[in-house]
């Protein structure tokens, strides 16, 4: 059977360019600072995101949790929203791993953390009854608010305000080249105003493994040494490092397409009596939709109805299914799974 595959952009496959690129990649030891092919898709990705160093790291989740073990001790706070990534889907490492406390306030559904309720979340450092608050995180685009990208203006005004009162601000930037394309800004604009970032090579760029932490040529230094200790060091590494490098070279632009297709998809399940969209266009290549009240089935029933016609998706609540484009959907790909919608329904 030939799968349509909607859970995640975590599925894409690397392209016949990336495999080449795997296949002839000049190699050293990355522990020891030997491999140039790892050095280049570093500096490649600092520069994208206007910081002065880059570390490969195996996954996002690796690369927020060193970005906090860096900003923060041990019994030192994290502000963060209650839907954001690195509270709901990233195992506790923070608390885990770097005994780190998080001071969760509620995400807006746009995405955003109203910056009044970040600043009342700041602890008064100077009394010993609250933990040290030391750093501020957002994700772009938002994966529970329905891949909303955050703006540029939003994004500076996290960091003016963590800055004023001495924090860091880290920005999970899974899918900042979705937001980038969104909105019509290059990715640096996004994020001028934060001081550490995290990317993803392995969603909708379609590499096969790793993520990219950037910053300050002293943070990397420092996160180089957590990554080690989390057990990171990946020695020749410049395989996957080639693939990287083509997928900011080559696989950036094109994600247009993808939320073209979400558009597309959002709007023929939206005719299928039973479905509720959520009420935004899908800004980039996620589609959140909900199951009517009179709808026998449930999220998860409706999963499983749909893998016997080919089609996968993600339940993300009772009544609430996820769907995702990326490279390996075409426009036939969105036609037969909302047909498969319709035929469950």
């Amino acid at each position: 059977m030939q799968w349509i595959d909607l859970r995640s952009d975590t599925v894409t496959q690397p392209t016949a360019e990336m495999r080449a690129a795997m296949a002839s990649a000049v190699v050293g030891d990355d522990v020891y600072g030997d491999d140039p092919t790892v050095n280049r898709l570093q500096e490649i990705a600092a520069e994208r995101m206007g910081k002065a160093a880059g570390l490969l790291v195996t996954s996002g989740t690796m690369g927020n949790l060193v970005a906090v073990l860096v900003h923060c001790g041990r019994g030192d706070e994290v502000i963060l929203g209650n839907l954001g990534h690195t509270f709901l889907f990233e195992g506790g490492g923070i608390a885990a791993l770097g005994g780190v406390h998080s001071y969760e306030i509620p995400t807006q559904a746009d995405g955003t953390l109203r910056l009044e309720e970040i600043e009342d979340a700041i602890r008064a450092a100077d009394d010993p009854h609250y933990p040290i608050t030391r750093l501020v995180t957002i994700e772009n685009t938002h994966n529970r608010c329905g891949g909303v990208p955050l703006t540029v203006e939003y994004t500076d005004q996290v960091g003016s305000l963590a800055h004023k009162h001495g924090l860091q601000v880290h920005l999970d930037g899974a899918r900042i080249f979705n937001a980038a394309v969104a909105l019509g800004v290059p990715a640096i604009e996004l994020t001028k105003g934060v001081d550490s970032v995290t990317f993803c090579l392995s969603k909708g760029l379609c590499a096969p493994v790793g993520s990219v932490l950037c910053g300050s040529a002293e943070f990397i230094r420092k996160a180089r040494r957590i990554r080690k200790q989390l057990g990171g060091g990946m020695r020749q590494a410049g395989i996957l490092a080639a693939a990287g490098i083509v997928a900011l070279d080559s696989m950036v632009e094109r994600l247009a397409e993808d939320h073209r297709r979400a558009r597309t998809l959002a709007a023929s399940l939206a005719r299928i009596p039973g479905i509720l969209p959520d009420p935004a266009t899908p800004p980039t290549n996620m589609v959140f939709v909900r199951l009517a009240e009179d709808v026998p089935l449930s999220a998860a029933e409706v999963v499983q109805r749909l893998l016997a016609k080919g089609v996968k998706v993600g339940a993300t609540g009772a009544r609430r299914i996820r769907l995702v484009t990326h490279h390996g959907i075409d426009d036939e790909a969105v036609e037969c799974a909302a047909e498969a919608f319709a035929q469950v329904l």
